[in-house]
């Protein structure tokens, strides 16, 4: 119930790209602790060519500055591993 209606209703509502969805997502999911679904997201929007290397690793310095170095520095790991799995 609860994947038919994110998919369904919430990621198709107009207002806000898929992209911007994600930037969103990925930002309170990294402050918030919640790295199994992080470890979702990060990949499908790498996967997805939503944010790309430079693009992930960008959001890694701005949320290290803004919601701390130990949320950034996780989020770093994930995405650095993303993108070793990518190329």
């Amino acid at each position: 119930i609860t994947a038919d209606h994110l998919f369904g209703d919430i990621w198709t509502r107009e207002g806000l790209a898929d992209r911007d969805r994600r930037l969103l997502l990925i930002g309170m999911l990294a402050v918030t602790g919640q790295h199994d679904v992080l470890g979702i997201q990060v990949p499908a929007a790498f996967a997805n060519g939503e944010l790309d290397a430079e693009a992930l690793r960008e959001i890694v310095i701005f949320v290290c500055h803004y919601a701390g170095w130990s949320h950034g520095a996780r989020l770093n790991s994930l995405v650095e591993e993303t993108i070793a799995r990518g190329r």
